[in-house]
């Protein structure tokens, strides 16, 4: 298996570490992703991953129960430090090297973020887990995703989703929904597909970044979309082979 980048991120919602479960965190489809991302580092190819918080507390959700939404958000980035430490368990009990990187100061538990260290640490092998998004609130996770991808020269960005790729609305709900194949960074924006925010979709036209969206719970996929195959929505253009 050739791989088709070298050096990629990928982005994964913090509700998708339910597995579809109730609760926070599922044990089961922690160890297989962890299981997924093993098999990925085996083949060479560098790889940084930012989780988000949603499974745990999400910024504008904390509003709803009358706290501030800087606050809110600073919760939702202590959030993807907890998601973070438990990933690294699983991939260090599969014999993976990880690094915890944060955007804001735990000194306790993870590195503060510096680019050249990370890109140090992807160099050599090992898996870099971004935590607390941009360290800033306001700011999703998509767009700490796609900010990390540009300063640490990933070649692809993988958005990890609940559904095959990129739709015009809902296929959970709409039956009818329309599914996009490939789309330009104008066509994201445009059209207000919100599988990723505008300033997410924003940074990476800017840098000519491309967005690869895939269906996370399809067991395989994500190895799938890093050997180049024909899986999920493409947003912008892939690299020259």
């Amino acid at each position: 298996m050739e791989p088709k980048f070298k050096r990629v991120l990928l982005k994964m919602s913090g509700e998708a570490l339910r597995g579809g479960e109730e609760g926070t965190i599922s044990a089961e489809f922690l160890a297989r992703i962890a299981a997924e991302i093993k098999e990925i580092h085996a083949l060479g190819i560098q790889l940084a991953m930012v989780l988000g918080g949603g499974n745990i507390i999400r910024g504008l959700d904390a509003t709803k129960a009358g706290i501030d939404r800087a606050t809110g958000d600073y919760m939702g980035m202590l959030a993807t430090v907890i998601n973070c430490m438990a990933l690294q368990e699983a991939l260090e009990k599969l014999g993976v090297a990880t690094r915890i990187m944060s955007a804001l100061q735990v000194d306790e538990v993870a590195e503060p973020y510096i680019r050249r260290r990370g890109i140090r640490h992807l160099e050599k092998g090992r898996v870099v887990l971004l935590a607390a998004g941009t360290g800033n609130p306001y700011f999703t996770t998509d767009t700490a995703a796609a900010l990390r991808a540009m300063e640490l020269k990933a070649e692809v960005l993988l958005k990890a989703t609940r559904v095959d790729g990129v739709y015009d609305s809902d296929p959970l709900k709409d039956p009818q929904a329309k599914f996009f194949k490939r789309l330009t960074y104008m066509d994201m924006l445009k059209q207000d597909l919100r599988v990723m925010d505008a300033t997410a979709v924003s940074l990476c036209m800017d840098s000519n970044l491309p967005i690869l969206v895939y269906k996370l719970a399809d067991a395989g996929n994500m190895l799938r979309a890093v050997l180049g195959e024909d899986v999920g929505t493409l947003v912008g253009d892939l690299p020259a082979a």
